[in-house]
């Protein structure tokens, strides 16, 4: 039942470093064609306009087409079905971000130098201009930046958000590979009773967040609704002047399966106006 979410740099060598651990402990990898095609599904756009979106390169129009809260909340969902299965390495699209506050899944960045960067990238593509490559990166590093803060409200450089971060301008790939797959064999990361159940937990509630989101309005919740899941109850909170929201609300995340008993803890405060 490993799971590991990966994190790379472009020009880390985190496809090498991906594919030796995968290689070693009989992984699926999972690209990021595989996500962005049920998500560009669920939110009524080309698939290569996700990905565009994921790599800060959208067209303005297409950035206007695709919701970012439904993006955030079905790519969740999404990262969250995949992870369920088990045996698999998840690269890229915040998986390590979001599956931080799971202990059991094993969370890797792997990072290196602007320099060792701008190597890599040039040998693989053939350019002659150091500087142009440079510039690309940091326009994809930016890019990467400000969806992790819009998804994850994180800095995803923190080295605090991962189990364990290599850094490829220093270590060689079998080493990173030995380190992460050493990881995997400790006893904390071998319990697939308990990964399978946080993953069950936190994928009933994200499939809960996806049908509020899709169903209720900012306008009718500016706060939102904070869902959690535990063994198929669901906790919601939040506040509204609405007092439909209440009810809306816990009839929406009723007719999500697996959810099997609401605690219902949204609470309508009056709107009184101001007062001149």
């Amino acid at each position: 039942m490993t799971v590991i979410a990966m994190t790379r740099q472009p020009g880390s060598l985190g496809s090498e470093v991906a594919n030796g651990i995968a290689g070693r402990l009989g992984l699926k990898i999972i690209h990021s064609e595989i996500v962005a095609n049920n998500v560009a599904e669920r939110l009524g756009v080309e698939e290569s306009a996700v990905l565009r979106y994921v790599d800060g390169s959208a067209a303005l129009f297409e950035r206007l087409a695709i919701n970012r809260r439904k993006f955030s909340r079905y790519t969740a969902e999404e990262i969250l079905s995949i992870a369920q299965q088990g045996r698999v390495l998840i690269r890229g699209w915040g998986a390590a971000t979001l599956l931080r506050d799971m202990p059991h899944v094993i969370s890797v960045r792997v990072c290196a130098s602007m320099n060792f960067r701008v190597r890599v990238m040039m040998e693989r593509s053939g350019a002659k201009n150091a500087e142009e490559v440079r510039e690309h990166l940091e326009r994809m590093d930016a890019a990467q930046a400000r969806a992790m803060r819009a998804s994850f409200n994180v800095e995803h450089e923190d080295a605090l958000l991962y189990h364990i971060v290599l850094n490829t301008d220093r270590l060689p790939i079998d080493a990173c590979v030995n380190a992460v797959c050493e990881l995997a064999r400790h006893r904390r990361f071998r319990d697939p009773a308990t990964v399978r159940a946080e993953l069950a937990d936190k994928l009933l509630e994200a499939k809960v967040n996806s049908a509020l989101t899709d169903e209720i309005s900012i306008g009718a919740a500016p706060t939102g609704v904070a869902v959690s899941a535990a063994n198929g109850r669901i906790t919601l909170v939040g506040t509204s002047s609405s007092g439909a929201l209440r009810e809306r609300a816990e009839r929406i995340a009723h007719q999500v399966p697996g959810v099997r008993h609401i605690d219902n803890r949204i609470v309508s405060v009056p709107n009184r106006g101001r007062i001149f």
